[in-house]
């Protein structure tokens, strides 16, 4: 569902009803006339309706995680905020990017929209930027030939399951953040798809290795064992990016996690 068009038809329906009162059947009531139904709820909810739509579509936009590969970052239920213009302004709908401002960054937690499907909206951490030459094998991420610094961390507990994956905290350009790793699950990438530049990964039994294009990302999910990501369907072009995820506003299980996010 494409909530930004159904918003901003939404918006043109309630404004068109407004424009409408305001200058042609307003005039036509008499003195003291009530307004019909009509009327009154349309206009009313007009300026409503373009405050959630300028700053929904300009500013922030709320999202709610639904899958497990941020974990231990963003877990399933949080309610976050992404900042819609830290990557430059784009025309709502049609996410056509008008003014450039800041690019992403080496361990930035990106909405995007899925490469695969456009309408639906994918989070994940920035690996790799252009130019990039990305390389994960035997569980051991390398950027540009640099292994990234690891140290390991207290094991992760899943609550739910009652199962404990080892936990890593590795740094990924200026950001230190956990990743999750299952040390007995095998290192290499099943199911790869055809995707876009496929010709610049190479995958062997170890993991792989790929050349990040220009005007793409590499995402990965820092629940490395279980997040389909760019491993498996290929690198984000920047005219898909959405925002920076920056906050957890809400979560109904948990309100310790309120402004837990880093």
């Amino acid at each position: 569902m494409n909530f930004a068009l159904i918003l901003f038809l939404l918006m043109l329906a309630t404004g068109l009803l407004w424009l409408a009162d305001r200058y042609v059947f307003r005039k036509r009531r008499g003195p003291g006339a009530k307004n019909p139904w009509w009327v009154e709820y349309g206009a009313s909810f007009f300026p409503v309706i373009l405050i959630v739509f300028v700053l929904r579509s300009f500013l922030v936009e709320p999202f709610k995680i639904p899958s497990g590969s941020m974990i231990p970052t963003l877990l399933v239920g949080d309610f976050i905020l992404v900042n819609k213009y830290t990557y430059g302004i784009r025309l709502p709908v049609i996410n056509k990017k008008i003014i450039d401002m800041n690019s992403p960054q080496r361990g930035d937690v990106v909405v995007f929209r899925y490469p695969v499907d456009p309408s639906l909206d994918y989070i994940k951490r920035v690996v790799g930027l252009p130019g990039d030459k990305v390389e994960y094998r035997n569980k051991r991420l390398t950027i540009n030939g640099q292994p990234l610094a690891v140290r390991r961390g207290d094991d992760y507990l899943d609550k739910e399951k009652l199962y404990y994956t080892p936990r890593f905290v590795e740094t990924l350009g200026s950001v230190e953040h956990d990743t999750l790793i299952e040390t007995e699950a095998p290192p290499f990438v099943a199911h790869a798809l055809q995707f876009p530049n496929r010709d610049k990964c190479l995958y062997n039994a170890e993991g792989f290795v790929c050349e990040v294009p220009t005007g793409h990302y590499f995402m990965m999910g820092d629940n490395r064992d279980n997040s389909q990501d760019s491993r498996v369907w290929g690198f984000v072009p920047d005219q898909n990016l959405v925002g920076k995820a920056f906050f957890i506003w809400f979560n109904f299980g948990d309100w310790k996690r309120i402004g837990s996010f880093k």
